[in-house]
């Protein structure tokens, strides 16, 4: 936490430099109520941007990350967290990773109170699906992994999440 505390301001005004292209963002954290990470949703170019965009980042430059995850994703929403009706709020980051044919592909019905992002993660061609990412607003960490059909994925992982950015 040291190394990305001194390194805050460096982050911010590089991800300034993408303010209108981010989708999403904000940090995640642990069962233990920890900082565990990061998610940047950004709608770039293709691949390569992507892969600049997250390894040329100052914390990652510096070692500060551990693991990096970089993939398409088809935005089933068509708009930003920032467009979410139910404001800044805390929420759920819900990863469903998987292979094959697919799970998830349309926006669950019923949710749509609930859902600040949705959509499918694909590979870099954006022929093969991977799995499914969101961000949900829910009571607790089982409602937001309900967002799934569960069964259809290898994994589902559920981190707790806030809004990012400057405050």
């Amino acid at each position: 936490m040291g190394l990305r505390h001194e390194l805050v301001e460096a982050h911010w005004s590089y991800m300034d430099r993408f303010d209108r292209q981010l989708i999403a963002r904000g940090p995640t954290f642990g069962e233990d109520g920890e900082l565990s990470g990061s998610v940047h949703i950004v709608d770039l170019p293709d691949p390569a941007a992507a892969r600049a965009f997250a390894f040329d980042e100052p914390g990652y430059q510096a070692g500060a990350y551990r693991d990096v995850l970089v993939h398409r994703w088809r935005n089933l929403l068509g708009r930003t967290m920032w467009d979410f009706p139910g404001g800044r709020t805390e929420g759920f980051l819900v990863l469903g990773l998987g292979s094959g044919s697919g799970a998830d592909l349309d926006v669950p019905s019923g949710r749509d109170g609930d859902l600040i992002a949705f959509g499918s993660l694909l590979s870099d061609d954006g022929e093969a699906w991977l799995g499914t990412a969101a961000l949900v607003r829910a009571p607790d960490a089982d409602a937001a992994r309900g967002v799934l059909t569960e069964e259809r994925y290898a994994a589902v992982e559920v981190y707790e999440w806030e809004f990012g950015g400057r405050r």
